[in-house]
């Protein structure tokens, strides 16, 4: 990889000497396309105006015009990339952009919870990745598009062994952790899931009767290709976009957390940080239940990863997730609402159940397709309990639980007595889990 020089701290004593980097040589040509881009979003924001505009070009001024867009594009690519350098010191990785308004992003390494790399399709022609670097506080990624695919695993390690507390001068001849393989979902099991999907079967459906009915009513061709693309475009991102997405899933367990490996077009290699888990959701539609199928996502503090397995057998996805919350288990027997809430939820009362054990807070939803929320005590940031008029009326209430993700978890339909002792033994809980708790860190060993 080109190397710059030594930065501002190579003069400072007891400091080794900060290199800058650049990234990789083929990067110039993904930022040439920025003038395009701009080009390309006028045109399909005033499409009149640029026919306009197009019309009244001749071909000389059309060439002179492609003669003078495309070296001007790769200028810029070239660019952008030589002012883009990239350094780790001791205790922080710099990102130094900007052509025109110089950008510096100081990541402090221990705030580093998560380190990704990616492999689009081209990237993975040309033979570099993208590393995104996701941390505490956040919730855009700072990332290194491009680097070499030895490069990116090189400094992924690196900046994971300097976030975990490693030396300097030992974290670059640490090396990645060692992964064990817990799950790999099979492509066909993956295909029979999509197919047992609900939403899979209602929006190819919606895509077939509802431009028919369009066409029946208006028979207006435009009006039914308006309405068909979109969702056409849903059906196929619940099915062949899901499919392509979560293509040769595979979780590791490593030193740094879970390992996500996936992708069969852009493959991804995500982490799953430890100790930074707040929710932990099984989904379990009702066609695939005889099947014994659920689905385990995961609400990730200041991460969108939201996926752990996207399919498996109940067995086999409950060990996985022993591994994101040690000590915990799902609840075999969970408490019904009381019979009197068909009054205020008719039919769907029966989905909603509750059980609190040791180490979660444990809510469960939905008749057809069951979610099973399962929130760590020490994860839990507030506690409410709300009653409207008519759960008043029943002498029933919800109990709300929040998490450091933003989201929350409700046991809805509760008697009123029993919500307000969930109440105050979940806010002692809660006090208790984050005093026992272990610190957020990222390994003990390598």
């Amino acid at each position: 990889m080109p190397e710059r020089g030594e930065g501002a701290d190579a003069g400072v004593p007891g400091r080794a000497p900060v290199i800058e980097r650049r990234l990789h040589p083929v990067t110039p040509l993904r930022r040439a396309w920025a003038p395009l881009a701009v080009l390309a979003g006028w045109a399909v924001h005033d499409p009149n105006a640029a026919q306009e505009q197009l019309a009244r070009l001749t071909d000389t001024m059309l060439l002179l015009g492609i003669a003078v867009l495309v070296p001007a594009a790769g200028l810029y690519g070239f660019l952008s990339w030589w002012f883009t350098h990239y350094a780790v010191t001791d205790t922080e990785l710099r990102i130094r952009t900007g052509l025109l308004f110089r950008r510096t992003a100081h990541i402090r390494l221990e705030r580093v919870q998560a380190v990704d790399v990616s492999r689009p399709l081209l990237a993975r022609v040309a033979g570099v990745a993208k590393l995104r670097i996701d941390v505490v506080g956040t919730d855009d990624k700072d990332e290194l598009a491009f680097l070499s695919e030895r490069e990116a695993r090189a400094l992924r390690a690196e900046l994971l062994a300097r976030a975990a507390g490693f030396a300097p001068e030992t974290a670059r001849e640490v090396g990645e952790a060692p992964a064990h393989v817990l799950l790999r979902v099979p492509p066909r099991e993956l295909a029979r899931s999509l197919v047992l999907t609900g939403a899979t079967w209602g929006s190819l459906c919606a895509a077939l009767v509802v431009p028919t009915l369009l066409w029946l009513f208006t028979e207006n061709v435009w009006t039914v290709l308006v309405t068909a693309l979109p969702l056409l475009g849903t059906a196929g991102a619940s099915s062949v976009g899901r499919f392509v997405t979560e293509f040769d899933w595979t979780v590791s367990e490593s030193p740094d957390g879970l390992r996500i490996d996936r992708g069969l077009l852009d493959r991804a290699h995500e982490t799953v940080p430890p100790g930074r888990v707040q929710t932990v959701r099984i989904v379990e539609p009702l066609l695939w239940r005889w099947r014994g199928w659920v689905r385990v996502e995961l609400d990730v503090a200041g991460s969108d990863n939201s996926v752990l397995v996207p399919v498996a057998p109940r067995a086999v996805a409950e060990a996985v997730l022993a591994r994101v919350l040690p000590g915990a288990s799902v609840p075999a027997g969970l408490s019904p609402v009381p019979r009197r809430a068909r009054w205020c939820v008719p039919v769907w009362w029966r989905g909603h159940r509750l059980a609190v054990t040791g180490p979660v807070f444990a809510a469960r939803s939905g008749l057809l397709c069951r979610r099973l929320s399962l929130v760590p005590h020490a994860k839990v940031q507030s506690v409410r309990l709300t009653q409207g008029p008519w759960e008043r009326r029943w002498g029933l209430a919800d109990v709300h639980v929040d998490t450091g993700a933003d989201k929350t978890v409700t046991a809805r339909l509760r008697d009123a007595g029993e919500a307000a002792r969930l109440l105050a033994e979940q806010a002692e809980r809660s006090r208790t889990g984050r005093r026992d708790a272990p610190p957020d860190r990222w390994m003990t060993a390598r």
